[in-house]
């Protein structure tokens, strides 16, 4: 989430060089000896995380007011099997309107090359092809335009340049306040928040009954019906009404979803899966549907990434319920922001 008190890190080392890989947005692929005499940005992200999504704004418009003498590069590393799907992340870009080079990082060539931790991280390289800031996660993007103007002015000191932009959002406006959400939850075997007292089955279908709500704890998720559980996701294995219940703290809520986690199953079915959302036991009010919640009260889960369910008036305290009826819906991760604008 964003923080007033982000600070860049200044590093001076030489940036690695690019992979052999598929690019998108190029006709041809990039290398950073290409690339000298121009200042770089590189961006590793990834398509369905909430704090990627929010930075990309700025990168776009970075991209369009220094795009003479720098060159904005997205490196997409998936966390989840699906981003290595090239469709989806075609259908990223031109969902987001990204108009500068992607290369698909798959097999997180350039991750471990840049000794990266974190989604979204962002590396401003000098036109000597020195890596000289470098920022993760959210926030700090008045300092990080000063560091590229900096970069840009070092190379020629005559340039003349804009104001550093305002910002985009009114929680990323000096003043704002930023409470500390529930921390991303993940629903497969992989670092699962699942709070059903069954736990987890690998490899087999649980049959789970929903705790009582005061057996419900904020930081877990609990389920009920069918379920199986993989590695990065808990997929829907039953006919009837499944119920997923998250208590949380948070402005809006985020989850990560698919019709199915299989590609060829979504290409069999290509039909989209409906979900209902409902806020403390009654359907999700109007004054906070999501921007992906339809004025009923439902979401329409079409293909995998992330779908934005609750916004809500400040920080508040919930329980978010999901009733899903299709077998081979897929849940993958639930994510929150905590940012509020200033008053």
């Amino acid at each position: 989430m964003p923080n007033e008190n982000t600070r860049l890190q200044r590093r001076v080392l030489r940036a690695p060089e690019f992979v052999p890989g598929d690019w998108l947005n190029t006709e041809r692929p990039l290398s950073m000896a290409g690339l000298r005499g121009r200042a770089v940005l590189v961006d590793i992200w990834e398509y369905s995380c909430v704090n990627c999504l929010r930075t990309l704004p700025y990168l776009r418009e970075w991209n369009r007011r220094y795009g003479k003498w720098l060159t904005v590069i997205g490196v997409h590393t998936p966390e989840f099997p699906f981003g290595k799907e090239k469709p989806q992340i075609e259908h990223a870009i031109q969902e987001n309107d990204l108009t500068y080079p992607v290369f698909l990082d798959n097999h997180f060539a350039m991750w471990d090359a840049y000794a990266n931790r974190y989604w979204p991280a962002k590396y401003l390289i000098d036109p000597d092809g020195y890596i000289r800031y470098q920022n993760a996660g959210e926030g700090g993007y008045g300092l990080f335009e000063e560091a590229i103007q900096a970069v840009l002015r070092e190379h020629d000191s005559d340039l003349t340049l804009p104001p550093v932009m305002q910002p985009i959002r009114d929680e990323d406006r000096p003043g704002a306040v930023c409470y500390r959400p529930t921390p991303e939850l993940h629903a497969g075997l992989d670092r699962g928040a699942l709070g059903n007292p069954e736990g987890y089955g690998r490899g087999v279908p649980m049959i789970y009954m929903m705790p009582k709500p005061k057996d419900r704890l904020r930081n877990n998720f609990y389920v009920s019906g069918a379920w199986q559980a993989g590695e990065q996701y808990l997929t829907y294995q039953g006919q009837t009404e499944a119920v997923v219940n998250l208590p949380y703290e948070a402005v809006e809520v985020n989850v990560v979803m698919t019709p199915y986690a299989d590609m060829v199953d979504r290409m069999v079915h290509p039909e989209a899966v409906t979900v209902e959302v409902w806020q403390d036991d009654q359907p999700i009010a109007e004054a906070t549907l999501g921007e992906d919640v339809t004025a009923d009260g439902r979401v329409l889960v079409d293909r995998p990434r992330m779908y934005n369910l609750v916004r809500n008036k400040g920080f508040e305290q919930h329980e978010l319920t999901l009733r899903v009826r299709s077998r081979g819906f897929a849940l993958y991760a639930f994510s929150f922001t905590g940012c509020v604008k200033p008053d």
